[in-house]
């Protein structure tokens, strides 16, 4: 088990959010300018901290905890955090809410007609997650999947936000930045941009080029995938990455050269800042640049009206994650705050990387959703975007997942918009002890009158058990 000192814990989470406070600051003024840069300092006012969107919606998921706990926590409690307490509806911000609006649920509301999925907004708001589940690496990357689906669905900015939140959780415990990016890797698909991406910057760094050739790198790459819009998620963390191999995680010139790399400025740098606080804690971020930066948090995406008493600065922030450790640690094997010394076993270290969750997100279909029952966790996936035609199909997979040991035996029915029908080969699943899951294939054919927004429901019963499954689904005509 890996033991954390409590006092090194606490200096490091409060290194995180000063450190991303410092850089969000740094890098605001010079965000969208998609040249290579010369920047060399603040250009703010002392003690004045930009608002910041990467920091402050961070503090809407620290409330969802606090209210819900960890145990009822998921992609669907955090989108309705979304539509009430977060203000801004710029880019994918405006079309998940939208898409939520419709009646489709996370993670289908960040997938569908988004052309922001593969963008900034999620892999910034990953140290809440980190902090809170230090060191606890599984943990932490699916709730980051949980807050990055909701509006990037299946999309590179979801990658990112895994990548991000498992490096930063085992930041913790490692300090070593070539061994944490193997770590983020190990959690994400090969195939995807972001990875090839940060495989390149590697490559760039172990051949000897200047960070300004890697930096090129990375740009042209974007500029050869127009796909994956504008800000995106695989260049802009891979900044993040250039500034800290080449500025040997040093703290003023990792973010440096983070920052005049370009593009979402606030966003590099707002993560290196927080990286390397939780690396090395407080003692690696300049003194000149702690007093020049405080101590305050200042919103910018938050509905205050609404958003009663959230932290106010970075001591009160690290104080009300620290106040749910034991609540999220409860019951795990792997992780306890002791007030000894710090004990990290190179064997829970080597547990850190694995690929099980990279390959239980590629086996999954881009439109898809979970939702959690008594008896059951079932999985609902569409085989493309959820509309219809009149007289046209859709295809739902259901897999059903077995929560007990008894053997269950479960059947599934659709209720469906009047002249719609059902067909399938089976309604019934029988799920055994092992393998823990079934799944069955239906055909939904719409009849002649189709709706702008059609309302079905799927009906999972379980013989012998009062428990009731009922799963609304939104198909858009």
């Amino acid at each position: 088990m890996i033991k954390l000192n409590r006092t090194v814990l606490e200096d490091k989470i409060y290194a995180c959010w000063l450190g991303k406070n410092i850089g969000g600051t740094l890098g605001g003024p010079f965000e969208n300018k998609r040249q290579i840069l010369n920047v060399e300092g603040f250009t703010t006012p002392p003690g004045e901290p930009l608002p910041n969107d990467d920091l402050d919606l961070q503090l809407i998921w620290l409330k969802a905890l606090e209210e819900n706990g960890k145990q009822k926590l998921n992609e669907r409690v955090l989108g309705e955090y979304w539509m009430e307490y977060i203000s801004p509806y710029w880019n994918e911000y405006g079309v998940c809410k939208g898409n939520m609006r419709r009646g489709l649920v996370p993670p289908i509301s960040g997938e569908y007609d988004n052309e922001w999925k593969h963008s900034n907004g999620a892999w910034i708001r990953t140290e809440v997650w980190a902090c809170l589940t230090p060191c606890m690496v599984e943990d932490t990357i699916r709730f980051g999947y949980m807050d990055a689906c909701v509006d990037h669905g299946m999309g590179e900015g979801t990658y990112a936000t895994i990548f991000v939140a498992a490096l930063e959780s085992a930041a913790f415990a490692v300090s070593d930045l070539r061994h944490l990016i193997n770590i983020g890797l190990s959690k994400i698909p090969d195939t995807c941009r972001f990875y090839k991406n940060i495989a390149a910057v590697l490559e760039a760094y172990d051949n000897g080029k200047t960070w300004q050739e890697a930096r090129d790198l990375v740009t042209d790459a974007a500029l050869k995938d127009p796909e994956l819009g504008w800000f995106q998620a695989p260049a802009n963390v891979s900044y993040a990455v250039i500034g800290m191999l080449w500025g040997e995680c040093d703290f003023k010139k990792s973010m440096l050269i983070a920052i005049n790399c370009g593009d979402d400025t606030d966003c590099s740098a707002a993560t290196v800042g927080s990286i390397l606080g939780i690396m090395y804690g407080t003692a690696a971020i300049p003194e000149d640049w702690q007093a020049y930066i405080g101590d305050k948090l200042i919103t910018i995406a938050i509905n205050r009206g609404a958003a009663y008493g959230i932290p106010k600065t970075c001591t009160d922030l690290a104080k009300r994650i620290l106040a749910l450790h034991p609540e999220m640690m409860r019951g795990n094997k792997k992780v306890c705050i002791t007030d000894g010394e710090s004990e990290i076993p190179a064997e829970d270290i080597a547990a850190f990387e694995g690929r099980a969750f990279a390959d239980s997100l590629a086996a999954r279909s881009a439109y898809s959703f979970e939702m959690e029952f008594i008896l059951s966790k079932v999985l609902v996936e569409y085989d493309r975007a959820p509309e219809i035609t009149p007289n046209g199909e859709l295809g739902v997979k259901v897999t059903v997942r077995n929560k007990f040991l008894s053997q269950k035996h479960f059947d599934i029915s659709f209720l469906l918009p009047e002249g719609w029908t059902v067909e399938s080969d089976r309604k019934n699943i029988t799920v055994k002890q092992r393998p823990k899951t079934g799944s069955a294939c239906f055909t939904l054919r719409a009849g002649e009158n189709v709706q702008s927004k059609n309302h079905a429901i799927i009906q999972i019963t379980c013989e012998g058990h009062p428990d009731v499954a009922l799963i609304p689904l939104v198909i858009l005509g």
